[in-house]
C-alpha cells in the first residue's frame, strides 16, 4: 500500500493506494459518529457492497443504490439520497461513504456538503477515472441539461481509499476513459510521465497491476500537490481542466453518458492542443504525439461529427471558466506545461472548431 496526503490544513486527509484495500477494516478511523449512509451503484453494489459493509458491522449502516451512469447524476436523483438519510434519520455525526465512479462520488460528496450544512464523506472509488481524478480534491456536483456538473460545491473527503484489484474487473472502455486523465497529468505537469505513459500505454490497458499503481500514484501525487496549492480553483488547480471545455461541451451535446467523460476529454484535449499549436506554443509534431497516446489508450481524438462550431460556441459558453462574458481555455505551451488563458486567437479557435478546416 502507498499513501499519499491532500494538505489541507486541519481538512487534509490520505489517499490510500493498493490491491485489497475494500477486504481491510481502514474505514473506522474517518466515522465519527455511530451513522453510515454507504451510496452507490446497480452495477458496483452486487460485487464489492458486502465487503464493505463486512468492515462497517458496529456501526448503523443504511445504504442507497442509484442506477448506474452519467444520466442520472442529476438534482432528482440526488434528492433519493437526502430521502434516505431524512427518512433513516441520519444526524450531523453521520459519514456517507461513496462506493462507485465518479458519478457516485460527486453526487454523494455533494449531499454530504448539502446535508444539514455539510457532514463527513469516505471516497471509495472504483473506475480509474475516479481513483485518478475525481475522488480527489472535493469537487463535487451534478450535471444540468445546458450544462455539465454546474451545480455543486467544494466538499473535501476525509479520506480516498482506492483499491486497485477492483480495475480488474473494469471494462476495458472504462480503463481507457480513465487513462485519458492520466496522460493530462504529464500534459500539463510532468513531461518525464508522460513519456512514461507512451512507453507503458500497452501495459496499463492489459490492466498490469505495477503499471496501473505507478500511473494512479504519479496521477494522485500531482493533483494532491495543485489543490494543496489552490483548492478552489482560483489560480492553478484549473490546469487540471486541460480538454475539459471542449469535452464538457461534447457530453452536454450528445446526451450524457453517450460518451464517457474520458472519452470526451480526448477528443477535447486533441483539440486543445490543435489551437496551442495554431497559436505557435507547441509544434505539428507535439500534436501527433499526443494525439497517437490518445489513440494507444483506446481513446477517440475527434468530436462527433454533427457538432458544429456554433454548436460547440454555445456549450462552451456556460462553461465554469468564463469570466465576465470572456472564455477561458487551458492550452499548452510545451509538453508538460499548461497555462489559462482567454489570449487566443478567435479565428485560430475557429479553425480548430471546424476541424482542422
Amino acid at each position: 500500500m502507498q499513501t499519499l496526503s491532500v494538505e489541507l490544513g486541519d481538512r487534509s486527509y490520505p489517499i490510500f493506494i493498493g490491491s485489497g484495500l475494500l477486504q481491510q477494516a481502514r474505514l473506522q478511523p474517518y466515522i465519527k459518529g455511530n451513522q453510515v449512509m454507504l451510496v452507490s451503484n446497480t452495477t458496483v453494489a452486487p460485487l464489492y457492497k458486502e465487503l464493505v459493509r463486512n468492515g462497517l458491522s458496529q456501526f448503523e449502516l443504511d445504504e442507497v443504490i442509484l442506477p448506474d451512469g452519467e444520466a442520472y447524476k442529476d438534482m432528482q436523483h440526488l434528492n433519493l439520497i437526502f430521502d434516505q438519510l431524512l427518512a433513516s434519520r441520519h444526524n450531523r455525526t453521520t459519514t456517507l461513504i461513496a462506493l462507485g465512479g465518479g458519478v457516485i462520488g460527486d453526487m454523494t460528496g455533494f449531499a454530504a456538503a448539502c446535508y444539514q450544512r455539510g457532514v463527513n464523506f469516505i471516497q471509495l472509488p472504483t473506475t480509474l477515472l475516479s481513483q485518478v481524478d475525481s475522488s480527489v480534491g472535493g469537487k463535487t456536483g451534478v450535471n444540468h441539461p445546458a450544462g455539465k456538473n454546474m451545480i455543486g460545491a467544494f466538499h473535501q473527503p476525509v479520506a480516498v481509499i482506492a483499491d486497485t484489484a477492483v480495475l480488474q474487473t473494469l471494462p476495458d472502455s472504462e480503463l481507457s476513459a480513465g487513462l485519458a486523465e492520466v496522460i493530462k497529468y504529464g500534459l500539463i505537469y510532468d513531461a518525464a510521465f508522460f513519456d512514461w505513459l507512451e512507453k507503458n500505454a500497452r501495459a496499463l490497458r492489459d490492466k498490469d497491476e505495477q503499471a496501473l499503481a505507478y500511473a494512479i500514484y504519479r496521477s494522485c501525487e500531482i493533483k494532491a500537490e495543485l489543490v494543496a496549492q489552490d483548492e478552489r480553483e482560483s489560480g492553478v488547480r484549473a490546469l487540471l481542466n486541460l480538454g475539459h471545455t471542449f469535452g464538457h461541451a461534447i457530453e452536454t451535446h450528445a446526451g450524457y453518458g453517450q460518451w464517457l467523460h474520458g472519452e470526451a476529454v480526448a477528443a477535447g484535449t486533441v483539440m486543445a492542443a490543435d489551437l496551442s499549436c495554431r497559436m505557435g506554443w507547441i509544434s505539428r509534431a507535439d500534436v501527433d504525439r499526443i494525439e497517437r497516446l490518445f489513440k494507444a489508450a483506446g481513446l477517440p481524438v475527434k468530436p462527433p461529427q454533427d457538432m458544429t462550431p456554433e454548436r460547440f460556441r454555445t456549450l462552451m459558453s456556460v462553461d465554469k471558466k468564463v469570466m465576465d462574458g470572456r472564455l477561458r481555455l487551458v492550452l499548452l505551451s510545451s509538453i508538460g506545461q499548461a497555462v489559462v488563458t482567454e489570449q487566443f486567437e478567435q479565428a485560430a479557435l475557429m479553425q480548430t472548431l471546424n476541424g482542422g478546416i
